[in-house]
């Protein structure tokens, strides 16, 4: 494997092991707070300031006027999206647990992108075939077993 690509799987597998910890921090200072909205908005607020702080770092140039003008609208909604997925994972984690949380979002993430990918949403297309079913069904199934929703807690 190429090294870039080694690390970049890498950093892939840290960063989605940090996110159970996001939401239990974040459900925890919903909880000792105004709730899970006032937690949410605490946790974009420091990390829009911890990405200031990198543009001013590396030295990164804001983009001209003109560059984010010719940019279409539906290209914003990353950040109301990603708010959607912190505040949901604040309310559900002291509910489900970090694990189902995790799991669920993983299967959803998973079935999404093979639909984008099938029908090349912003990128070329990348058919699904059996190989990518049966691997969605497994992680369906290990979902299913994380969560236990036969179970009562």
């Amino acid at each position: 494997m190429n090294p870039w690509n080694l690390a970049g799987a890498l950093l892939a597998v840290v960063t989605g092991a940090l996110l159970p910890l996001q939401a239990l921090i974040n459900a925890h200072l919903g909880q000792r707070t105004s709730g899970a909205l006032f937690a949410s908005f605490a946790s974009f607020l420091i990390g829009t300031l911890a990405l200031g702080v990198a543009l001013l770092v590396t030295r990164t140039p804001l983009p001209a006027l003109q560059q984010t003008a010719g940019v279409p609208s539906w290209a914003w909604l990353g950040g109301v999206i990603g708010a959607l997925f912190v505040v949901s994972a604040t309310v559900l984690v002291p509910r489900l647990g970090a694990a189902a949380l995790i799991c669920l979002a993983v299967f959803g993430q998973l079935v999404a992108s093979l639909v984008l990918d099938h029908y090349g949403v912003l990128h070329a297309p990348k058919p699904v075939d059996a190989v990518r079913i049966a691997g969605a069904a497994l992680v369906a199934l290990g979902a299913l077993m994380v969560v236990r929703p036969w179970q009562s807690s």
